[in-house]
């Protein structure tokens, strides 16, 4: 597939003497005090390190894991950081968001390793054991060291992903302790590792270091590791579930050893004595039927109730060690449907309509960050994330289960992951160790689909049996999928997905089509390429001279991508020329910005969602490219860094509703749209076609019922003579008692976009016709009456057209305090609203009250034709 600038002489300032000016630590406190708890089941996790640059800690781990050695002159970085996260940090390199200040980080500066380092106290027990546990690699290769002992050196602790505990009993001595890991410099061309390819300029340590958390478990002589929940449905019935309880007990001595393993999932407990060989390890399984199960279901299907499984072992009437696991009672199944890749749920056909993840680009986990994420994905109505070579850390699965969100695992294109060619045996092995450890860390989560084992490409025979084979011994017991594009393995068969693009702009039309990116089968990953945030946002992360530069199309944009093919706004901005005409200022560019952001991303969503019932060539599954940024950038999401919404989200959110009335940009067909299980009867479509100046063309109302879990059309639109070249169309959705249950405003022309599919690329077709959308400018004045009430953390906000015009585009925001910057993340329940005179609608925002700062709400109305109001 595919802001202030830093002053040089303060980044030669922070160097010191590195090699390639690479902003050194300046000395910092030692971190947090760090105790490892002795008692069977405790796990310890390294609260923060402190960390160096091989350039200048060059003793090596014999002396650097000594509690004598002196780390003054170390930074103090967070427990999961790469290095240039910590050293971000610890304010070696601020603003690195804006400007161009990224490329004033020198890349040779990473080119030596970089040793992380943590003292703390122990106090082990006689017939105790601790094992040292590293939850995912080290990036890109690392040694291990305690105490001044190697416990894995660089052949063992490779990739990014490959978990690892170590037995350390021996090493463990009663009072202080040391702990340092090396790790080696990155190239994702060389190491599996992670890459973020054209997705965002990249990291200039290619995330060298530690990303996932290290950590201490104390057991007795008896551990119990990977505790495993499944349930088994009898579908299409749901009334009862058999659950089986699986978890391995390991005997950690040198003896035989007879231990009685117990647990339970909140109902009645289980038990059974196993004996254990010296050294043995085995999986204890326990099956429990369960009567009326609570059932999780995806957020727009039902709830998200979660088990618990807790289990324990205890040897001669004493805990040895003790674990647990959440897990849901659900079923995912899925099947190839006339070639497109079809998931179920429970037995219920579940149409993925998602968007691809971004971590963040120095690998930060940020929880309250990933949760304000996944409450905006959720209200926006995104059921579905693809997670392409960035498997996120544990609190992120935590959250999308709770939230119903489902989530699509797998590898990374364009990197040493799919240069199989290369690959030798150490890569064999790491590729095993990477899919194993990930599935056994993700399989309880309710909220997975599958696992792609190729992205761009499908792995050979060889490749995929060890991938396989590592699933196997995981108990992986989801869709397994050769490839996110149309490429079959030996084993797997055709992975039923496509990737024919698009990456870059396409008008609405193009989403209706059975070709290439359009409406049919499952679309793995495509979008329409930029995705402009609103001024408030784009002032935060570019400076005036880059802002100026935004009409200029052939311009380099160095916040767009480091690919050559997307780092222009080039036939992007010339289609917005061409459709709204040309934008006089940067402020009218990013106005017209979200009306095209707006139009197409509804258009992509809607297509899916009426083709999903087709008989021929149905659609099945889409994923947005991409939901968010791992750093500031103009295209490719649906929501910015800042966690702004603007109109690629709203557009993204109308077409998304549970229950919904959308136009077909093909046909000039009504469809209905129903996520939920039920069909819902009584409802009426209403129809109105109004000219720029407000005048009503046409107004028809039909009689239809929603199709559970699918759509149904609903006539056509009206086409009625005498309208101006842009006009408008408003869709009302009514219920039986005639509520307004949904609302759709479109702008439309008479005259059509035109597409040359002979020309199409991986990435984009071609137009060679607009649609005439240039009426918009010369709207007449339209006037909104705002009224708010605030509550804590809520605002409801009214608007009702006091004038004689529509009001077009109107966007309301937040602000802390009248005239202060925007409060985010928001929640609203809609935006960028349009209202004919004496319609009035009320938008509801949710936000957390302490971003306020002690200031009073105030709320700032916009629009396309509207002047600023303030309340």
């Amino acid at each position: 597939m595919r802001s202030r600038a830093l002053p040089l002489v303060a980044v030669l300032a922070l160097a010191f003497a590195v090699p390639a000016a690479v902003a050194e630590p300046v000395p910092g406190g030692g971190g947090a005090r760090f105790d490892v708890a002795a008692s069977p089941g405790d796990v310890s996790t390294v609260p923060d390190w402190r960390m160096r640059s091989g350039a200048h800690a060059t003793q090596g781990g014999a002396v650097i894991s000594t509690t004598a050695y002196s780390d003054a002159g170390w930074l103090t970085v967070p427990a999961r950081s790469t290095v240039l996260a910590g050293l971000v940090a610890g304010g070696g390199y601020p603003d690195l968001d804006q400007g161009e200040n990224l490329k004033q980080v020198d890349r040779a500066g990473f080119t030596v390793p970089w040793w992380y380092r943590k003292v703390f106290t122990a106090a082990p027990r006689a017939g105790s054991h601790t094992f040292l546990r590293l939850d995912g690699g080290v990036i890109s290769r690392g040694e291990v060291w305690l105490n001044g002992t190697l416990v894995a050196g660089s052949d063992r602790v490779v990739g990014a992903y490959p978990a690892h505990e170590f037995d350390v009993t021996p090493l463990l001595r009663d009072g202080d302790n040391a702990l340092a890991i090396r790790a080696s410099s990155a190239d994702p061309r060389e190491d599996l590792s992670i890459h973020f390819i054209d997705w965002a300029q990249l990291p200039p340590d290619f995330n060298q270091g530690l990303h996932r958390h290290v950590r201490f478990a104390a057991t007795g002589p008896v551990s119990l590791r990977s505790p495993r929940a499944t349930a088994d449905l009898p579908l299409p019935s749901l009334a009862s579930a058999v659950v089986t309880v699986e978890v391995d007990a390991r005997n950690n001595t040198g003896a035989p050893v007879t231990a009685d393993v117990s647990g339970t999932i909140g109902l009645a407990p289980f038990s059974r004595r196993i004996s254990l060989a010296a050294g043995e390890s085995r999986t204890v399984t326990f099956t429990q039927d369960v009567d009326r199960p609570r059932v999780w279901w995806p957020f727009q299907m039902g709830g998200q109730p979660l088990y618990t499984a807790s289990l324990a072992v205890e040897v001669d009437g004493v805990t040895s060690d003790t674990a647990s696991t959440a897990f849901g009672v659900r079923e995912v199944t899925s099947e190839l449907v006339q070639g497109g890749r079809r998931f179920s749920v429970n037995g219920e056909p579940f149409l993925v309509r998602g968007g691809g993840w971004a971590s963040d680009l120095f690998l930060r986990t940020d929880v309250r960050r990933i949760e304000d994420q996944l409450k905006l994905v959720r209200s926006m109505g995104v059921n579905t994330i693809r997670l392409e070579g960035k498997p996120e850390n544990d609190e992120f699965y935590d959250l999308a289960d709770r939230y119903g969100i489902m989530l699509l695992t797998g590898w990374e294109c364009c990197s040493k992951w799919e240069s199989y060619s290369s690959f030798d045996a150490e890569d064999d092995r790491v590729a095993g160790e990477s899919a194993e450890s990930e599935a056994r860390r993700i399989r309880n989560h309710p909220s997975l689909l599958g696992f792609l084992i190729g992205s761009d490409a499908a792995p050979p025979a060889a490749l995929e049996k060890i991938y396989l084979d590592a699933l196997e011994r995981a108990d992986w017991n989801l869709p397994v999928i050769s490839s996110a594009k149309a490429i079959g393995s030996p084993e797997l068969g055709a992975p039923g997905m496509k990737m024919d693009g698009p990456y870059w702009w396409e008008p609405p039309d193009y989403w209706y089509t059975k070709k290439l990116g359009g409406a049919f089968g499952f679309a793995s990953e495509i979008g329409p390429g930029p995705t402009v945030p609103e001024m408030d946002e784009l002032r935060k992360f570019l400076r005036p001279a880059d802002i100026a530069k935004l009409t200029d199309y052939n311009a380099t944009q160095y916040h767009l991508s480091p690919s050559t093919t997307f780092d222009t706004f080039s036939s992007w901005g010339t289609a917005l020329d061409g459709r709204y005409g040309r934008p006089s200022s940067p402020e009218q560019f990013v106005r017209k910005a979200q009306l095209a952001n707006y139009e197409t991303n509804r258009a992509q969503f809607e297509a899916f969602g009426r083709n999903s019932s087709d008989a021929s060539k149905p659609a099945t599954g889409v994923v947005y490219w991409m939901l968010n940024d791992a750093w500031p950038k103009m295209y490719w999401h649906l929501y910015d860094y800042y966690l702004a919404t603007a109109g690629s989200y709203f557009g993204a959110k109308t077409a998304l509703r549970p229950l919904h009335v959308q136009y077909s940009y093909d046909d000039r067909s009504l469809a209905v749209v129903n996520t939920g299980l039920s069909d819902v009867p009584g409802l009426k479509v209403q129809a109105t076609v109004f000219t720029l100046d407000g005048v009503v063309k046409a107004d028809e109302t039909r009689s239809v019922t929603a199709r559970a879990n699918g759509s149904v059309r609903a006539g056509t639109l009206p086409q009625p003579g005498g309208l101006s070249t842009t006009y408008f169309v408003r869709l009302l959705l009514k219920d039986a008692n005639g509520s307004v249950v949904d609302r759709n405003v479109y702008w439309l022309s008479t005259k059509a976009d035109k597409l040359n599919y002979n020309a199409s690329t991986w990435y984009h077709t071609p137009q060679t016709g607009y649609a005439d959308l240039t009426g918009l400018d010369r709207l007449r004045t339209g006037r909104v009456a705002v009224t708010t009430s605030s509550a804590e953390g809520t605002t409801d906000v009214t608007l009702r057209n006091t004038g004689t015009s529509v009001a077009f585009f109107v966007r309301a925001t937040i602000r802390k305090g009248v005239g202060g910057p925007e409060v985010l993340p928001t929640d609203w329940s809609d935006n960028y609203v349009t209202l004919w005179p004496g319609e009035s609608l009320t938008l509801k925002a949710a936000y957390r009250a302490a971003d306020l700062g002690g200031a009073t709400p105030s709320v700032e109305v916009f629009g396309h034709n509207v002047s600023r109001v303030v309340r």
